[in-house]
C-alpha cells in the first residue's frame, strides 16, 4: 500500500496512509497548502497559528482539515510545541485544546495517547512528519523529525515510549512518513552528516552522499527515519515520495521561502 492524495470539492488537498486507513479505528492525515482561506504568503491552507496570519482564517483552515480527515473537533486538538528535541508527551483529556484554545505548558516534538477522540497535531514545512498507530493496543502517536530530531532518533524513541506507556509491540505498529524535504533539495555542509553519523553510526551512512558543490552533502531524512523505525522493530513503514522543496505548488518549504510562509501539519486520532 502507499500514501495517497485526496481532494475535496472545496479544493482542500491532503494525504493519508492506505495501511492506516484500511486498519480502521483511527482518523489521520497530512495537510498540504491547498484548500484553505488564508491569503498572501499564507495562501491558502495555513495551519501555523503563530505566524501572523488572521486567526479567524487559521481556525477555518483547521476546521476544514479536521473535517476532511475525520479528526474530530478543532477545539479538541492537542498541538505540539516543537523545539527540535526528542521529548515525547503522553497526552490525556487534560491536554484537550492546548495550543489553539489553551496555553501549552510543555515542549514536545512528539505526542502520544491511548484516549479516543483526542486528535494529536504536529507541524511541518520541510521537516519530516511521522504518524504511528497501534491497532492492537489501540494507541496513536505523532512526531516531528527535523535533522536534529532525526539525529536524536526521535522516531525510534517514539516506538520505545509507546511500548512503555501502552505495551505496544513494534511489530504491531503501522507508521507513515509524510511529505518532507528530500535529499534532492536538502543539501548541507558537513556539520549535518557529521551529526548524523556521530549519533547514529553506520545506520546513517547509506543516506548521505556528496553533492556536486565541494564540501556539501545530500541527506535523506526520510530514509534515515525509515531505517530508524525498522531498526526499532517496526515492519510497516509507508513513506511519501513528495519532496516539499520540489513541490512548492503543493507544500511550503522553509528552506526555500524562509519565514514568510504558512505551515502544514499532520493529525491522528483514535475513533
Amino acid at each position: 500500500m502507499a500514501i495517497c492524495q485526496y481532494q475535496r470539492p472545496n479544493g482542500l488537498v491532503w494525504l493519508e496512509s492506505q495501511t492506516i486507513s484500511v486498519s480502521g479505528g483511527v482518523a489521520h492525515g497530512f495537510s498540504t497548502r491547498q484548500g484553505g482561506v488564508s491569503t498572501g504568503c499564507f495562501d491558502s491552507l495555513n495551519l501555523g497559528h503563530t505566524r501572523g496570519d488572521d486567526p479567524v482564517a487559521v481556525r477555518e483552515n483547521y476546521r476544514r482539515f479536521c473535517e476532511a480527515t475525520g479528526a474530530g473537533r478543532v477545539e479538541d486538538l492537542v498541538l505540539s510545541h516543537q523545539v527540535h528535541q526528542d521529548h515525547i508527551r503522553l497526552c490525556t483529556a487534560d491536554d484537550r485544546g492546548k495550543g489553539l484554545d489553551r496555553p501549552r505548558d510543555y515542549d514536545a516534538d512528539g505526542l502520544m495517547t491511548d484516549q479516543r477522540g483526542l486528535p494529536l497535531f504536529i507541524f511541518s514545512a520541510d521537516c519530516i512528519p511521522i504518524l504511528f498507530y497501534d491497532p492492537v493496543r489501540r494507541a496513536v502517536a505523532a512526531c516531528h523529525a527535523g535533522w536534529r530530531g532525526t539525529a536524536q532518533a526521535i522516531a525510534a524513541k517514539t516506538v520505545r515510549c509507546m511500548a512503555e506507556a501502552f505495551g505496544s509491540r513494534p511489530e504491531d505498529l503501522l507508521t507513515a512518513i509524510g511529505p518532507g524535504i528530500g535529499p534532492c533539495c536538502f543539501t548541507t555542509h558537513e556539520d549535518v552528516p557529521q551529526a548524523m553519523v556521530g549519533a547514529l553510526g553506520d545506520l546513517a551512512l547509506p543516506y548521505i552522499s556528496p553533492a556536486a558543490e565541494k564540501g556539501k552533502y545530500h541527506v535523506d531524512l526520510k530514509g534515515i527515519n525509515s531505517a530508524l523505525l525498522r531498526s526499532a522493530g517496526v515492519d510497516s513503514v509507508e513513506v511519501s515520495d513528495h519532496c516539499t522543496g520540489c513541490r512548492q505548488d503543493l507544500y511550503w518549504s522553509h528552506r526555500f521561502t524562509g519565514s514568510a510562509r504558512g505551515s502544514m501539519g499532520a493529525v491522528i486520532m483514535l475513533t
